[in-house]
C-alpha cells in the first residue's frame, strides 16, 4: 500500500542530512564542499526506484507498520532527547552557540499547517548536541558536544507512486527516506544513511540497522524547517537538519 494522504494532499520533501569539511578537533569530516555540486556518483535529483504506482517501502500507509520497535522508542524519548542533548552542549561550552539558534533549537518551536515543504531544491546543514553513549543506544565516541556543519544540498520529490522523499544528495553523510502525515504540526521520518561517497546507492529502512533514521520533519518559520533525529545511532543524543530554499 503507497501513503494515500501524500498523493492527494501532500506537496513533497526531500531532506538531507549532511555535513562537511570542519577544522575542529573530533568533527567528522565532510569531503564534498559545494552546496550545488552532487557527490560522486549520486546525481542531484536522484530518487529511490520505484515502479509506476509502486511505493519505495511498499508496506501500508502508516508509519508505524515500518519501523522496529527501538526506533519507535527513539521517538517516544523525543523530549528526552531534547533536554539531555542541549543541557549537554551548553554545559560543555556551547550555550552562546546554542542560543544564537532560535527557534531551530526551541523543542517547541514547530509551527502548525503547511508542514511539508514544496518540492523541489533546497540548502540544508547539520547540527548535533550532545554526545551519544551506550546508554542512549548510540555509537559512544569522543568529539564536541555541539558541531555544526556548512550548508549542503538537498532535495524533496513527490513520486508517481505517492511516497514523498526527502534527501540530502551532497557530502560524505547522506540521507534519504519518506515523508509520513503524522499531525498539523509534524511529519514522521523514515531513512537510512549512505556514508562516504563511494557509496553510490542509499539503503533502504531496515536493511541495515546501524544506517536506519527515524526522526520528526517540523517547519519553524516562515519558509524554514528542521528534521529532528532522536538519538541517532552516531555523534550524538540529537541531530537536526535545517532546511530553507
Amino acid at each position: 500500500m503507497r501513503p494515500a494522504p501524500l498523493c492527494l494532499a501532500l506537496t513533497a520533501t526531500a531532506v538531507v542530512l549532511g555535513a562537511c569539511g570542519d577544522n575542529r578537533p573530533n568533527a567528522p569530516a565532510e569531503m564534498s564542499p559545494a552546496v550545488s555540486e552532487p557527490a560522486a556518483g549520486v546525481p542531484a535529483q536522484a530518487s529511490p526506484e520505484a515502479a509506476p504506482g509502486e511505493t519505495l517501502q511498499g508496506r501500508g500507509d502508516d508509519w508505524r507498520s515500518l519501523v522496529a520497535a527501538q526506533d519507535a522508542g527513539r521517538l517516544g524519548r523525543l523530549d528526552q532527547a531534547w533536554r539531555m542533548a542541549r543541557a549537554e552542549a551548553e554545559e560543555g561550552g556551547f550555550a552562546r552557540q546554542v542560543e544564537a539558534l532560535g527557534p531551530l533549537v526551541d523543542p517547541n518551536a514547530a509551527q502548525p499547517g503547511r508542514v511539508q515543504p514544496a518540492p523541489g531544491d533546497y540548502r540544508c546543514r547539520t547540527l548535533k548536541l550532545g554526545r551519544a553513549s551506550d546508554a542512549d543506544g548510540g555509537t559512544p565516541g569522543g568529539g564536541l558536544a555541539y558541531v555544526d556543519y556548512p550548508w549542503f544540498a538537498c532535495t524533496v520529490a513527490l513520486t508517481p507512486g505517492g511516497d514523498l522523499i526527502l534527501t540530502k544528495t551532497t557530502g560524505s553523510q547522506r540521507t534519504r527516506g519518506l515523508l509520513y502525515p503524522d499531525t498539523d504540526r509534524r511529519m514522521i521520518y523514515v531513512g537510512a544513511q549512505a556514508l562516504s561517497e563511494a557509496e553510490t546507492r542509499f539503503p533502504a529502512y531496515g536493511e541495515q540497522a546501524d544506517r536506519d533514521q527515524v526522526g520528526v520533519l517540523e517547519r519553524v518559520g516562515q519558509n524554514r524547517w528542521r528534521l529532528v533525529i532522536p538519538w541517532p545511532r552516531q555523534e550524538a543524543k540529537l541531530e537536526l537538519l535545517e532546511i530553507e530554499p
